[in-house]
């Protein structure tokens, strides 16, 4: 078990908690990691580019000139693409950029992408993370206090107060436990998890 201090919102300790040695500290494999990020940002991918081809662009039913005796290169079609207003070859059509992993695997990435941010010790363990109001400027109070620039926040997804407090600060995001993920993990510097989620997290992680 790994041992963590457990911190409020005025960065003073209030106890510690044992972290499971199989979700918090494993050893990290790059290319684990790196597979679930392509794999997520794929999924991301609109795939709607589309090009028309010479079969798709209007016209192009007579040839624009006969075969021989003009001097010119012969042409059957206006819609050729070497010809300005043609079709395009070879260009995009809308695809599916999206593929898929073993669902194993990508458990073990995120437990990796959280073994790596604790053992960098960028790893946050909070009691809870509750706000009266939705304000931005205590949110950004608390980050401060917590000496905390950049952060990925994982907390009760009901927590409308602090979703709505963070949303329009740059360089933090907030996530219900069923929500985290590899890249958003990756992509802050901190991870900052509100107590009560951990339990959560060990359930949904259980390999």
């Amino acid at each position: 078990m790994s041992t963590v201090k457990i911190v409020n919102t005025r960065n003073e300790s209030v106890g510690e908690i044992e972290l499971r040695e199989d979700l918090f500290n494993r050893e990290v494999k790059e290319y684990v990691l790196h597979d679930v990020v392509r794999m997520q940002r794929a999924a991301r991918r609109a795939g709607n580019a589309c090009t028309k081809t010479r079969v798709d662009v209007s016209g192009g039913g007579a040839k624009p000139w006969r075969q021989k005796g003009t001097g010119r290169a012969r042409a059957g079609t206006r819609t050729s693409p070497i010809w300005r207003g043609g079709g395009v070859a070879f260009g995009p059509k809308p695809r599916d950029y999206s593929f898929k992993l073993n669902r194993k695997i990508k458990k073990q990435a995120i437990a990796m992408a959280m073994s790596a941010r604790l053992q960098e010790g960028n790893l946050i363990v909070i009691d809870e993370f509750s706000m009266d109001a939705i304000k931005t400027k205590d949110f950004v109070g608390i980050m401060n206090v917590l000496e905390v620039e950049n952060a990925l926040i994982v907390a009760d997804g009901s927590n409308e107060e602090l979703n709505k407090s963070s949303r329009n600060v740059n360089g933090y995001k907030v996530l219900p436990a069923e929500g985290l993920n590899v890249y958003d993990i990756l992509l802050h510097k901190k991870l900052i998890l509100v107590q009560p989620v951990i339990d959560s997290l060990e359930k949904r992680l259980a390999v």
